[in-house]
Parts: C-alpha cells; sequence; structure tokens
C-alpha cells in the first residue's frame, strides 16, 4: 500500500554519474603524477547506507508509531465510493491522512489518482465516473450546495464522491484547471467541526484535512454518524504522537491574524494581501 516505484534509471543521476568518461582516470593519473590514484582510492571507500525506518504496511507509519490500534479491526462497510485526486506534493508529507483513511475503508472504496491535470485521455476511468450522474464533487464555493441540505431520495443512491487532496492554494488550482471536475454536482460542508488536524496550519478555522472532509462527507451519505467517530480516531492518535515527541500545536491562519499573532512578513502581492484582509473579515477566501 506504501510503496512507491522510483522512476526508470533514478538511480543514476546525480554528481557521481558524470565525473569521468570509462577510461579517462587511468590516463588523468600518469599525467598528474598520481594524483588521479589517490581520487580513485577515495572512490573506493564503502559508501554508507542510511537505513529507513520499518514502515507498517497497513497504515504506512514507522513502526514505533504504528496507528493500526487505533483502526478499525474491519474495513468499515460503506456503500460510497471516495476519489482522491491528489497533488503530487502531497506524496512526500510526513504526516499525511489520506494512508489512514484507505486504511479505514474496504479495498475500491478509496481510490487515490496522483497528478495535477487529470485529462480524459490519461484517466478514463475518472472521466467516466465525473460523467455519472451519481458523482459529487467536494468543493466550496457560490455554486455548491449543502450536503447535509441534498434530498434524502438522492443520497439513499450509493454515490461516487471526488476530493481533492493538497493546500487549498494547490486544489483551488486543480480545480479550476481540470474541466472533468466541474461535471458532478458541486456539494460542500456546511456544518462541520473544528478541525483535529492540529499539527499543521489551515487557512481558517473552519477548514477541515482530507480525512475529515471524507469523515463528515461519509457520515451524511451513509446516514451513521459513527463512521465519522471511527474514521478521526487514529487522526488524534496521530496528533497525540507527534505533540509527545516536540510538535508544536497550529493555529489557523485566521487565528493568528486575528488575534495579533502572525509573525510572518506580510505579503506585497496585492492579491495575497486582499485574501489576508478577507481571513480577518471572516468573508469567503
Amino acid at each position: 500500500m506504501c510503496e512507491r516505484v522510483s522512476a526508470p534509471g533514478g538511480g543514476n543521476t546525480g554528481p557521481a554519474a558524470s565525473l569521468s568518461a570509462p577510461g579517462s582516470a587511468p590516463q588523468e593519473e600518469e599525467e598528474d603524477g598520481g594524483g588521479g590514484g589517490v581520487f580513485l582510492d577515495l572512490t573506493d571507500l564503502p559508501v554508507e547506507q542510511s537505513e529507513r525506518r520499518p514502515t507498517c504496511p497497513r497504515c504506512c507509519r514507522p513502526e514505533k508509531v504504528c496507528l493500526c490500534p487505533f483502526l478499525p479491526v474491519n474495513p468499515l462497510e460503506v456503500s460510497t465510493c471516495l476519489y482522491i485526486v491528489q497533488h503530487p506534493a502531497e506524496e512526500s508529507r510526513v504526516l499525511r491522512t489520506v494512508p489512514l483513511l484507505v486504511a479505514c475503508l474496504p479495498k475500491g472504496k478509496c481510490n487515490v489518482l496522483v497528478g495535477r491535470r487529470f485529462g480524459e485521455e490519461r484517466f478514463p476511468d475518472l472521466a467516466a465516473v465525473c460523467r455519472d450522474k451519481h458523482t459529487l464533487i467536494l468543493y466550496p464555493g457560490s455554486d455548491a450546495e449543502n450536503l447535509e441540505e441534498l434530498d434524502t431520495d438522492f443520497t439513499s443512491t450509493p454515490h461516487n464522491v471526488i476530493i481533492i487532496d493538497g493546500t487549498w492554494s494547490q486544489a483551488k488550482d486543480m480545480f479550476l484547471r481540470n474541466a472533468l471536475f466541474r461535471l458532478p454536482k458541486q456539494v460542500q460542508l456546511n456544518s462541520a467541526p473544528s478541525s483535529q488536524y492540529v499539527i499543521r496550519t489551515q487557512p481558517t478555522n473552519m477548514c477541515l484535512s482530507t480525512l475529515e472532509c471524507a469523515a463528515v462527507t461519509l457520515s451524511i451519505m451513509e446516514r451513521n454518524q459513527a463512521i465519522q467517530e471511527v474514521l478521526l480516531r487514529p487522526l488524534r492518535a496521530l496528533c497525540s504522537f507527534q505533540l509527545q515527541h516536540g510538535a508544536q500545536v497550529h493555529h489557523s491562519k485566521e487565528h493568528l491574524l486575528k488575534n495579533g499573532l502572525y509573525d510572518k512578513p506580510m505579503p506585497k502581492n496585492k492579491r495575497k494581501i486582499k485574501r489576508m484582509q478577507k481571513l480577518i473579515t471572516n468573508q469567503n477566501i
């Protein structure tokens, strides 16, 4: 589940791959009186390999801080199918929430697709999902309907839900630049709780992590509030582990600005300044 495959030939890149052409070192040794021999001796020194910590195959966390005790014993039975479209930058983040979400749901119920652009030719299966009348995309905006207020007859049918995984600026860019994402019905969460993902800074007090969005969405779609608690349990454990090992509680940017605690240089870009002002005045961003 956690395995990543490197690009072909990736091990040959870097400075060591272009030090000298084959056969050039002996000639250089004769010309400089043996200096090249010292260089060759150095290249023969053993390279110390850094060992990666053993990783749990289910929760994708280091074994010493495995979160499996906080996951459901058996995957949650749900009729809703999630499609997480993930920005590539999220793959390298250590404190990701999507692997926990995948570990809580049955195989095939949480599908992760990585990329910035999702065209029909490259992602035909996703294109088919976007055209399905039973597909929703979770993204806030003036055109979005509140998920909590959808007709019960509508939510009684099994649905697909697309969730964008990335920072808010990344998610906005992905939503606007992918025409496929404007095909499904657009929905948003109107009564979501405050985020418990306190080890990562959010733009506003109402912003949620991807796992939290999925937890609230599934509890509504499945009409089962217990789902939310089951999915949030490993997230709380993750935050607790990090705080015990020196992490600090991260307040939202909105909280920091309103309370005079924002200690970073203010942006010079007019558009960014305007967004900062909206955060302070509680306007939609």
